[in-house]
């Protein structure tokens, strides 16, 4: 159930970056949250709120371009684990997105983290997606 949502926000985030929009619309579960979170804590998404509705609460991402141009500050987005193949990483072995330039969110015992955060921290997880 919780994979199903994070691979939902991804691709509704991917498919309004594509359409050039600047707000797309999430369904909110603590894990979408989180991600949120990271996202705008590494500077890839201008901000988000949370809409509580009751059973349907939502959140608005607005989303970061560059330039006259508009060009997309999350270029891409990669999911990792998968409901049939999960992959988990311990902090030593923990692959570095771009050499360093992309983002690896990863859960962990003591919540969502980057991949920057985990090395820190000497903790594994399991590998969510790749942001860059």
């Amino acid at each position: 159930m919780v994979n199903d949502t994070i691979a939902d926000m991804l691709t509704r985030i991917r498919n309004a970056n594509l359409a050039k929009h600047q707000i797309v619309q999430i369904p909110l579960t603590n894990t979408t949250l989180s991600i949120v979170k990271v996202l705008e804590k590494e500077d890839l998404i201008a901000s988000f709120e949370e809409l509580n509705n009751g059973k349907n609460s939502t959140i608005l991402v607005s989303l970061k371009y560059k330039g006259v141009e508009r060009i997309p500050a999350i270029t891409k987005l990669k999911r990792i684990s998968k409901p049939g193949l999960r992959v988990y990483s311990s902090a030593k072995k923990m692959p570095r997105v771009l050499g360093g330039f992309g983002v690896a969110i990863v859960s962990t015992s003591k919540g969502l983290m980057t991949d920057k955060n985990v090395r820190q921290e000497n903790i594994g997880g399991e590998i969510l997606c790749y942001i860059w």
